[in-house]
């Protein structure tokens, strides 16, 4: 294993970067059931390196559904996602919507 950040290690950031469109369609898909429609706004607030950083680095986040992707499939990337970030996204969600901001 690399002794570079995870922002540095290229492989890294090869694993992220395909974790990132998992992510991505992950979070169109999700804002779709319950939306109903298209919301850029909160697409870019769930998929944000800021919103990521909740759970830690935000490059090492990506690749972590990129490697289950890879390994185990989309339906294990989605999973993964489920346990690890979507209660993040619905609590961050709850507060949006208590604001007035969503």
């Amino acid at each position: 294993m690399s002794s570079l950040p995870p922002d540095l290690d290229p492989v890294v950031r090869a694993q992220a970067w395909v974790g990132d469109a998992i992510l991505a369609l992950y979070v169109r898909e999700w804002i779709l059931s319950f939306r109903g429609g298209i919301d850029g706004k909160l697409f870019i607030e769930f998929t944000s390196n800021d919103f990521l950083r909740l759970t830690g680095n935000a490059t090492a986040v990506e690749a972590q559904i990129g490697r289950v992707f890879k390994s185990d499939g989309l339906e294990a990337a989605y999973a993964w996602i489920e346990h690890h970030l979507r209660p993040r996204m619905e609590e961050r969600l709850h507060r949006l919507r208590h604001k007035g901001l969503a």
